[in-house]
């Protein structure tokens, strides 16, 4: 892979990052690790789980989570410093991390892309691909790395590629140099069988009859000694061919003269992306692994193109001919294939005569399983409905391989067959845009990428839209996307005019799939269709569909089951986009407007229920909503713990944002600003500038057209809770002074305490630092009255910020300490990191650097661990201050201004200018 510049990555051999052919130094194991496990799955999410259970198994350290962030963080750097972060980058994508660059760079990659094109290709330059693609071997594969992390496909693709260039150099006639090859690794692993069957012809065709038998002996004697058992059909045909002395120069099966069924209909011309699914029905074919494969994924997601495509590059591989029943599993206009059905299309095809053709089901099954036994067929099963419809079609021994293509995953298939499951999902971008292409010509670069954006790079969308533009050239592809860019209309574009059912289009497509449903599981998917998420889990979904917990998962996978919906992660299952858009029209025909507010309502209460539930274990509650027993306890997720609530306040805000919306757009004023409030905790523990503003804004307009005193209060409150974390008194001038009334109206002590509170700290942002001090103050000296610890600690901390600013440095001091210790007490992490970064602060203006950089360094890990991004900035400003002030760690200290100018751009992008500044001033 020297002939690349930039970044690329080794895995076979010891694992290296190259810069060119120069190898760049990463690290150690750990690192490598990490490389090797991002690089095995390019451009897919690696979940953060994931990532820990291979580098550590099931024993990992409890700072396992921090140090893949630091690896991660690491990684990032070297390949800055590379100049490569247009070639390759790793990204954050919740739940993990994805390596984004070409499949190419990846050595591992490139030998599975040398192996596909190579099966297309001549012997002789066939041959010099497969020899080219084993060059890329320097070793063991993932040397160098953690002994957990482990790949055995990577030696199955190894033994693949040789496999099949040997196969190409018995074609070239080489086989005095096969013999000298294969011979030691034949007596290295006399259980080979397919290797052993190798240099069994070439032995046969260099004039070595009796060394090719003998060789069969050796090897079945291995067999019966190791495994009990005869070597397999392949090689005992093979021996008997040996034996006859009627093994042709190109012999691939028994019984050659018999006439092979070629039943294949016309393929595409060509087929966009879809390498790795190529691969893996090639593997399947070249090893036997499986006999059974079964493609199955969403209507018009292209499965019967890409099999019959791949059919027809493998029918050579297949010398007894390939047979096709397309089963009608999903044809609106004609019921299901009955298999007695399908069998006399396949006897026939066989060469039975129609007068023999056996009356009975049984019969023709037995017939058939008895024809195919001993050839070696490729059986194609398109559009099947259940496995008991593909069950009787199935070849009975290894020889044959039967591929399956369905909406449903067959999974019944994988029980009694052992079938090997594929679920087909959408084109890569750059893949849809050839689709395109191809039908409707080179266009403009980013229009084209918006269209297949647009289609959901679903390939029926995509040809759906190709067509239309070769078919009307008046048509423009800004036109279509400004079409298509209305999700109101973007189904109906995608109709195709004059046909009927499910060629209709996309609409019509997906149609047929949920008239086609069990009832549950279409009332489940009409319902979810009148919510405005893009995702649901089984709490929302038995929310929503009045149902247990239990129910509602299990129907969720029988609908994940049927392609309508797609397991994203443990129990998260999204539907594709278009398929959105079509259950959202759905809804809206066939539920009342009644039936869908009662639907969005009980999404609002579970939110509300689930929400106030998680912040419970992230901060202290202060207000008086508790919103809990909205739901039954079994129907709420569990929360053991911070991490398990923040991790479903991350993975369900964007649900919970559409649903504000929703329910503001639905005059549900009362459940939104309730929403909006339990829903803002999330964002005082990890802060985002815009998303926080948006919540709470939409809370305080709902509070105010509901006329609820209560929730004005904490809605203001909650919008000084802004200003002050991002330091921002203008914001909300007034907001504290309002809060404060209305607490006083409501008659609630600790209401009056917290507005307080935040009246003081607004008065300190506003430099009014005396009269804030007096009103902090007043409201520790009221929580020592009351022993209310948790606002004790709240007033206590915002007391000594103000004192910083004012200058009473030891007042600050003790205060804070007092308070860092209410905050470990409470198990409060987000305002310990607050007291930590206070405490610095006050270390360095005391002249104390050492204790500074301890209570920054603390402070940071504890943010880090946390996900606390814009505690972390903040801290590693501070750190960086403290470094700068000793001209040995200066570099330290640029280092630590850039890694919070990166943080800034994902919380807070307006410091960032202010942060690089002040680095730039280092010099």
């Amino acid at each position: 892979m020297a002939e690349f510049s930039g970044a690329h990555v080794q895995l076979l051999g010891p694992v290296k990052l190259l810069d060119g052919a120069r190898a760049v130094s990463i690290g150690g194991p750990g690192v490598k690790g990490l490389l090797a496990l991002l690089a095995l799955r390019v451009g897919k999410v690696v979940p953060l789980e994931e990532i820990i259970d291979a580098l550590w198994s099931h024993d990992p350290p409890a700072t396992a989570r921090t140090i893949v962030h630091g690896n991660v963080s690491h990684l990032r750097r070297v390949l800055r410093d590379m100049g490569g972060a247009t070639v390759a980058e790793i990204l954050t994508s919740p739940p993990g991390y994805q390596l984004a660059v070409d499949p190419g760079r990846i050595d591992a990659h490139r030998a599975r892309a040398l192996l596909d094109r190579a099966v297309l290709e001549v012997p002789g330059r066939a041959s010099a691909l497969l020899g080219e693609a084993l060059a890329l071997w320097q070793g063991p594969a993932l040397a160098g790395v953690p002994d957990s992390v482990r790949a055995p496909e990577l030696e199955d693709l190894r033994l693949a590629i040789h496999g099949a260039r040997v196969d190409a150099d018995l074609e070239l006639g080489r086989h005095a140099e096969l013999i000298v090859e294969l011979s030691p690794l034949v007596r290295a692993d006399p259980l080979a069988e397919r290797t052993a069957g190798q240099l069994m012809r070439a032995l046969y065709h260099a004039g070595r009859r009796g060394d090719a038998l003998e060789l069969y002996r050796t090897v079945s004697r291995a067999t019966l000694r190791t495994l009990g058992v005869e070597p397999g059909g392949d090689l005992r045909w093979l021996h008997e061919r040996v034996l006859n002395d009627d093994l042709g120069v190109v012999a691939t099966g028994p019984d050659e003269s018999r006439k092979a069924p070629s039943q294949l209909p016309a393929a595409v011309p060509s087929l966009a992306g879809r390498e790795a699914e190529l691969t893996w029905l090639d593997e399947l074919a070249e090893t036997g692994e499986s006999t059974v494969a079964v493609v199955s994924g969403t209507a018009g997601v292209g499965k019967s193109a890409l099999v019959v495509w791949w059919a027809h590059r493998a029918a050579a591989r297949f010398a007894d001919g390939v047979l096709f029943a397309s089963l009608r599993g999903f044809d609106p206009r004609h019921a299901p294939l009955e298999p007695v059905d399908l069998l006399t299309q396949f006897l026939l095809g066989l060469g039975v005569p129609t007068g023999e053709v056996p009356d009975r089901l049984h019969e023709r099954v037995a017939l058939y399983r008895s024809l195919i036994a001993e050839r070696r067929l490729l059986v194609l099963l398109d559009d099947a409905r259940s496995a008991e419809q593909v069950r009787p079609l199935l070849p009975p021994s290894s020889r044959s391989m039967t591929v399956v293509t369905s909406r449903s995953k067959l999974e019944g298939l994988a029980v009694s067959n052992a079938a090997r499951l594929r679920v087909l999902g959408t084109l890569a971008p750059a893949d849809a845009v050839r689709v395109i292409e191809e039908l409707a010509g080179p266009a403009d670069f980013d229009l084209n990428h918006a269209l297949a954006r647009l289609c959901g790079y679903l390939p029926l969308a995509l040809r759906i839209a190709g067509a239309r533009l070769s078919a009307s050239p008046q048509w423009t592809v800004q036109d279509l996307v400004d079409e298509l860019g209305n999700e109101r209309t973007r189904l109906a574009a995608l109709e195709v005019d004059g046909a009927d059912g499910a060629d209709g289009g996309v609409r019509a497509a997906f149609d047929v799939s949920f008239r086609g449903l069990a009832r549950p599981a279409a009332d489940l998917l009409l319902r979810l269709g009148a919510l405005p998420v893009r995702q649901v889990g089984p709490h929302l979904a038995a929310a929503v569909a009045s149902v247990p917990v239990v129910q509602a998962r299990r129907v969720l996978r029988t609908l994940a089951a049927h392609n309508l919906l797609t397991e994203t992660a443990r129990d998260v299952f999204a539907p594709h986009d278009l398929v959105r858009l079509y259950l959202r029209e759905l809804a809206e025909s066939e539920l009342d407007a009644a039936e869908r507010a009662a639907v969005l309502s009980r999404a609002v209460r579970f939110y509300q229920a689930a929400s106030d539930t998680a912040r419970r274990r992230m901060l202290r509650i202060v207000d008086p909503l508790d919103l809990r027993e909205l739901m039954p306890t079994d129907a709420l997720p569990v929360f053991p713990a911070f991490d398990e609530a923040q991790d479903w306040f991350a993975a369900e805000w964007a649900s919970i944002l559409a649903l504000l919306d929703a329910a503001s757009a639905a005059g549900l004023h009362t459940d939104t600003w309730r929403l909006a409030r339990v829903a803002h905790t999330y964002r005082v523990v990890c802060p985002l500038l815009d998303e926080w503003t948006r919540v709470v804004d939409l809370g305080l307009a709902a509070a105010e057209a509901s006329g609820e005193v209560l929730g004005q209060c904490w809605m203001l409150i909650s919008r000084c809770a802004i200003a002050l974390t991002f330091e921002l008194p203008s914001l909300c001038p007034g907001d504290a002074e309002r809060a404060l009334e209305l607490a006083v109206r409501l008659g609630d002590e600790r209401s009056v305490t917290v507005a307080n509170i935040h009246l003081g700290s607004m008065l300190s942002l506003e430099s009014r630092h005396d009269e804030a001090i007096s009103r902090l103050l007043d409201a520790v000296a009221e929580t020592e009255r009351t022993g209310d610890l948790e606002l004790r600690g709240q007033a206590l901390n915002n007391c000594a910020e103000t004192e910083k600013r004012a200058g009473r440095l030891e007042d600050a001091v003790a205060h804070e300490l007092a308070s860092l210790a209410i905050d470990r007490k409470l198990g409060d992490d987000s305002y310990a990191t607050v007291s930590l970064n206070n405490l610095a602060e006050l270390s360095v203006r005391l002249g104390d650097p050492a204790a500074a950089s301890r209570y920054a360094r603390e402070g940071i890990a504890l943010a880090h661990a946390r996900g606390f991004d814009l505690h972390e900035a903040i801290l590693r400003v501070t750190l960086a201050r403290i470094l700068r002030l000793a001209p040995v760690t200066v570099a330290s200290a640029r280092e630590q201004y850039e890694l919070a100018a990166q943080l800034y751009e994902r919380v807070n992008p307006r410091q960032v200018a202010d942060v690089r500044a002040e680095a730039a001033s280092l010099g």
